[in-house]
């Protein structure tokens, strides 16, 4: 098996592994992805913006990539940070719990 079969055979399992895990991450981290929904509410931006926080991309990457003016993902950042739903660092936000792909799904969302 070479290096790269074995790559996409442990992605294969870690997807598998988090479709199981996942009512036990959601029970656990009910509250704060309660929060997490309200701060977002029902704007697509910030939907977009928040599922790109994985702490790879900086702010204005997201901004970019998520259809965002800076100062609103400033203050989105802001809030989750007082939320503390982010981890450390602000200038590549990484959100402290993991969130299913349909967490922002439930409500018709608007620009902004």
């Amino acid at each position: 098996m070479t290096e790269n079969e074995q790559t996409e055979l442990l992605r294969e399992m870690r997807d598998l592994l988090r479709v199981l895990a996942e009512p036990a991450l959601a029970e656990r981290d009910k509250r704060l992805r309660a929060s997490l929904a309200e701060i977002v509410g029902k704007s697509k931006a910030k939907a977009n913006a928040v599922s790109l926080m994985n702490g790879l991309r900086d702010q204005k990457a997201i901004c970019e990539e998520a259809g965002i003016d800076a100062g609103n993902l400033s203050r989105l950042v802001k809030s989750l940070r007082s939320n503390r739903l982010l981890t450390v660092d602000e200038k590549r936000p990484k959100l402290v719990i993991s969130i299913p792909p349909n967490l922002f799904e439930n409500t018709e969302r608007q620009n902004g």
